[in-house]
């Protein structure tokens, strides 16, 4: 390409400075126009050989080489040979461009598909074995030394470390990890060697289903590519056959063969679809790659120009908008301090593995020896019986209050009311709830900045807890003890009512939230906690589980999408007027050049702003006691 660059410029200078003869020019300009447009001649060739033939190397062949011939007619005083070199030069540096944005999508992609494991350390008969991570088991233990990526989803049985998440979630902060903590593949440790226990073979686990989402996203095509696909399929031929038109109606009339020759080989390089062809799939694609680069995986182009006209959002609510974990929010003690009646709790519920006796355990304060629990059991349905230090104590529901004649608090709390009596004297309560998660407020409010008119939260949790949530976040519409066949029924009916032409979303997380990820216009997936059932249904899905990310990538889509009609109006409206003033004669090749390769430029240049991110992610806080700019 530059040996062609350089040739040219000779060319140039020979042409507009020298006022070479035409013979020089065509010993300096034909090399260079070789050089240059080899392969695009070579394509041309090959794929009329194959029956393709009207495609943008075809035009560029045919109007380059009819500016050749031209020049050597008898009798024509005007060379075009720079003209003709121009057009596939320029031709070249817009594929060039094309190439770039295209390559650092790819890279992107490519980074999401470096959580590829390689290999797995797993420990047998107590020494390590390094296998290939499809040869490892459900049970299997696994070591992971410091600097390598987590082959299998697991979890932690021995050693401390810090994860780095980035290439699956687009979190920058890492990720501390523990005995019990579950771990992921794909994701790279750290600082120290762990022990983690398989919990799901290589084909199940998080790395290999997020390459295979990846693979298919990429043959999904939006409406507006398919359509401008099958408009090329029959623009580029009406062309050619307009450009036929041109040359040879005139000629026969007026006899002026080499100005309709002329005009129509301008025609046939202004015509050319470049921008439309290249700029439209070239946006959609760098929309999934900016998308992998926030932690969202996007399965096709079309659903991101679904998700532009998104109406109304309906969430699930455990594990979507709540974390789908039990704490402590609040302890009501009577006869004692809170925090004795927190610890005397904990001692009985020692024996339970019931979530809100985990919830208990974890909360409580000052620590206690298991060996002063002298005697403990569950009581099926109601709580926990346990002998302490000499007394009774009863921790559980109404009924087991009731059972005991202790007389409990009767308060109506969002959240499960855990009731404390000692020797059948009640002592207090502990309410025990959901986490709403951090962002899931933010989430709704963004939301509505975005133009989403309606939210929506279906849950199959009681009326209480529900409208407890649903009313901090801000959600419209609150429906509740649903079993998963009203959700899909509810859901149903929300889209019916949607406006023509606009989308319903539904973000969920379970495997009951599969058929209504499946069925709404757009589903999207907590993919980190979500089950496998709901990552296959949905078409989006959000790696780091942050409702946060659902208003994210509907900006993400609106912007998409404006960019995609910005290059539609831009390049077919620069297009028509060029043809009308070629057909008149009021252009030359040099204006066809910027007719076809320099709006193709500002097409695939306005299409790479669908890479930027930025707006999109937190900015970085500067450290204590470095001041922030003004």
């Amino acid at each position: 390409m530059a040996v062609g660059g350089a040739l040219f410029a000779v060319g140039l200078a020979l042409h507009y400075i020298l006022d070479a003869d035409a013979i020089v020019q065509l010993a300096v300009l034909l090399p260079a126009y070789l050089i240059v447009g080899y392969d695009v001649l070579l394509k041309a060739a090959r794929n009329i050989s194959h029956g393709q033939v009207f495609d943008e190397n075809f035009l560029m062949t045919v109007a380059t080489l009819g500016a050749f011939l031209i020049s050597a007619l008898p009798g024509v005083t005007e060379v075009m040979f720079p003209e003709a070199v121009a057009v596939m030069l320029f031709f070249q540096i817009g594929e060039w461009f094309e190439r770039r944005a295209v390559g650092k999508t790819r890279k992107s992609i490519s980074d999401l598909m470096n959580i590829q494991p390689e290999v797995a350390h797993v420990l047998r008969d107590g020494s390590m074995e390094t296998v290939d991570p499809e040869e490892v088991s459900v049970g299997d233990r696994i070591v992971v030394l410091p600097g390598e990526k987590i082959p299998l989803d697991g979890r932690v049985v021995d050693g401390t470390s810090t994860l780095d998440t980035r290439a699956l979630t687009g979190e920058s902060m890492p990720r501390d990890v523990f005995p019990g903590a579950d771990v992921v593949s794909g994701t790279i440790n750290i600082s120290s060697k762990l022990t983690v226990e398989v919990q799901k073979e290589y084909e199940d686990s998080t790395a290999a289903k997020v390459l295979e989402l990846v693979e298919e996203s990429v043959s999904r095509k939006a409406p507006t590519e398919k359509f401008i696909t099958r408009f090329a399929r029959y623009y580029t031929p009406a062309v050619v056959g307009a450009a036929l038109v041109i040359a040879v109606v005139p000629g026969l009339a007026l006899g002026d063969w080499v100005t309709w020759v002329y005009r129509a080989l301008t025609f046939l390089v202004v015509s050319c679809p470049c921008a439309l062809v290249i700029s439209v799939p070239l946006s959609y694609f760098c929309g999934i790659g900016a998308a992998s680069k926030l932690g969202i995986l996007v399965k096709g182009g079309n659903y991101l120009e679904a998700l532009s006209k998104a109406d109304t959002v309906v969430f699930d609510k455990t594990g979507t908008l709540t974390e789908g974990r039990f704490e402590v929010s609040r302890v009501h003690s009577l006869e004692m301090a809170d925090e004795e009646l927190l610890r005397t709790a904990a001692q009985a519920e020692s024996v339970s593995n019931h979530p809100i006796s985990k919830s208990i355990l974890r909360t409580q304060v000052g620590g206690f020896s298991v060996s002063e629990v002298e005697t403990a059991e569950e009581i099926p349905g109601k709580g926990v019986r346990a002998v302490i230090h000499g007394r009774t104590v009863h921790v559980g529901n109404q009924r087991l209050m009731n059972d005991v004649g202790a007389e409990y608090c009767t308060e109506e709390v969002a959240g499960t009311n855990v009731h404390v009596a000692v020797d059948g004297r009640y002592m207090g309560h502990i309410v025990v709830s959901d986490v709403v998660k951090a962002d899931a407020e933010e989430a709704i409010s963004a939301l509505k900045a975005a133009g989403v008119r309606r939210t929506v939260m279906l849950s199959g949790d009681s009326a209480r807890i529900c409208t407890d949530v649903g009313t901090r976040l801000g959600i419209d519409d609150i429906r509740y003890e649903l079993l998963p066949a009203d959700k899909t029924d509810a859901l149903e009916r929300t889209m019916a009512d949607c406006p023509r032409g606009s989308t319903v979303v539904y973000v969920g997380d379970g495997i009951n939230d599969a058929p209504s990820l499946a069925m709404a216009d757009v589903g999207i997936a907590m993919g980190g906690l979500g089950s496998d059932a709901a990552i296959e249904a949905a078409d989006i899905v959000i790696m780091d589980d942050a409702p946060s990310k659902v208003p994210t990538c509907i900006g993400l889509s609106k912007r998409v999408n404006r960019i995609v009609v910005q290059n539609i109006v831009f390049a077919l409206g620069v297009k028509f007027v060029l043809l009308a003033l070629t057909l008149f004669g009021y252009t030359n090749m040099w204006v066809a050049v910027f007719g076809d390769v320099g709006v193709s430029i500002i097409a695939i240049l306005n299409a790479m702003r669908c890479m930027n991110v930025s707006r999109y992610q937190p900015k970085e806080e500067a450290p204590a006691g470095v001041p922030s700019e003004a």
